[in-house]
C-alpha cells in the first residue's frame, strides 16, 4: 500500500513560509580589508618611529639638519626600490639591483667620464643601468633563465666589472655642478635636490603602475602570466620592459650616489637589493606577484631609513640593525602570506 506524497500547497491558515534557500555549496564570503588600511598602519608605524626617535634623542634627532639627511638617504634606495617595486608585482625579482648601482657609478665617475662634465655623468650612469637591465631582460625573457639565476648572475659580474674599472680605489669626482647639488645651497625650500628627484621618480612610478596600460599588464603578468598570454599581452616583451626599468631606476640612484658621496666606488650599493626587496615587502607588494603598491614601497622605504638613523643616534651596532630587518621581513611575509590566504 502506497501513501500519498504530501502536497507542498500550504492549507494551514496564516502566511505561507518562504521557500528554503537552496544550497550552493559555495565557501562563506570573507570581508576584504579596506585597500588603504596598510597604508594607514604604515603611517602609523612611521610616526610611532619619530615620536621613538624624539623621545631617546630629541636634540639630534629632530634636528633639521638629520631629518634632511634621513630623506637624502631614503632618496636614494627609495629610486631603486621603485623599479623593484614593478619588478616584484609581475612575479619577478632582480638581486643585481646593487650592483648595477656600483657599477653604473664607478664608470660614470671615471676620468674620461668626468671630460664631459655633468650631462656626461649622467648619461652615462643611466645608460649603464638601461644596459645592465637589459642584459637582464634578455637573459630572462628571451633566454628563459629563471630571474633569480639570471639576476645573480649579473651580481657577481656587474660586482667584478667595477672592481675592474676602479681597481679598488676610490674615484674622486671633481665635477663642480654635480657636486653642488648635494650642498645646502643647491636646497629648494629647504628641500634638498635628491630628494626632489625621489619625489619625482615616485610620482612617475605611482602613475605608471596605477594609471597605465603598462601597470595593468605588469599586474597581470604576477597574478597568472599564462592568463595574461591568453588575453593577448605579450608577456616576454613586457618583462624585458620591467627589467629596464629596473636598470633605469638604478642608473638614476648611481647618479644619486654619486652627488651624495662626491666619489665613486665598487662596494657602492652594498646590499641594495635587501633593502629595496625588504621595503617593498614591507609596503605591501606581494613577493609572489599580481599586487603592487608603489605608496608602499616608499614608505617602507622611510621605515627602514629611520630605524636606521635611530640606532646609529642610539650608538647601537649595525649587526643589531641587520637582525632588526631581518625580523621585519620575516613577519611582513608572515602577515602577507595570512593576508593572501584571508582574501580568497
Amino acid at each position: 500500500m502506497t501513501h500519498p506524497v504530501p502536497s507542498a500547497r500550504h492549507s494551514g491558515p496564516g502566511p505561507a513560509p518562504a521557500p528554503a534557500a537552496a544550497k550552493t555549496g559555495a565557501p562563506p564570503r570573507t570581508r576584504r580589508p579596506h585597500p588603504h588600511l596598510h597604508t594607514l598602519s604604515l603611517l602609523g608605524i612611521l610616526a610611532v618611529l619619530v615620536a621613538v626617535g624624539g623621545i631617546t634623542e630629541p636634540d639630534a634627532f629632530l634636528d633639521t639638519g638629520n631629518l634632511q639627511l634621513v630623506l637624502t638617504q631614503a632618496s636614494v634606495i627609495g629610486v631603486v626600490t621603485v623599479g623593484v617595486t614593478f619588478v616584484i608585482t609581475s612575479g619577478g625579482i632582480d638581486l643585481s639591483v646593487g650592483a648595477m648601482v656600483a657599477l653604473a657609478s664607478v664608470w660614470a665617475s671615471t676620468l674620461a667620464t668626468q671630460e664631459y662634465g655633468f650631462a656626461g655623468i649622467l648619461f652615462t650612469a643611466v645608460l649603464v643601468g638601461v644596459v645592465a637591465g637589459l642584459v637582464n631582460g634578455v637573459l630572462i625573457a628571451y633566454g628563459r633563465v629563471v630571474p633569480f639565476i639570471a639576476t645573480l648572475a649579473m651580481l657577481a659580474s656587474a660586482r667584478g666589472l667595477a672592481l675592474m674599472i676602479t681597481d679598488g680605489r676610490t674615484q674622486i669626482v671633481t665635477v663642480t655642478p654635480v657636486l653642488d647639488l648635494g650642498l645646502p645651497g643647491s636646497y629648494v625650500l629647504g628641500v634638498p635636490p635628491l630628494v626632489l628627484i625621489f619625489a619625482a621618480v615616485t610620482v612617475a612610478g605611482w602613475l605608471l603602475l596605477n594609471r597605465t596600460t603598462f601597470g595593468r599588464r605588469t599586474v597581470a603578468i604576477g597574478g597568472n602570466a599564462e592568463a595574461a598570454r591568453l588575453a593577448g599581452i605579450d608577456v616576454r616583451r613586457q618583462r624585458l620592459y620591467l627589467y629596464l626599468l629596473s636598470g633605469l631606476c638604478c642608473g638614476i640612484a648611481a647618479f644619486m650616489l654619486i652627488v651624495l658621496s662626491g666619489s665613486g666606488q665598487n662596494t657602492a650599493g652594498n646590499l641594495y637589493e635587501l633593502d629595496a626587496i625588504a621595503a617593498a615587502i614591507i609596503g605591501g607588494t606581494l613577493l609572489s606577484g599580481g599586487r603592487g603598491t608603489i605608496t608602499g614601497s616608499v614608505l617602507g622605504v622611510l621605515i627602514f631609513t629611520t630605524i636606521t638613523n635611530i640606532f646609529a643616534l642610539n650608538n647601537l651596532q649595525s649587526d643589531v640593525q641587520q637582525i632588526a630587518k631581518g625580523a621585519i621581513i620575516v613577519a611582513a611575509v608572515l602577515v602577507q602570506g595570512r593576508t593572501s590566504r584571508t582574501d580568497t
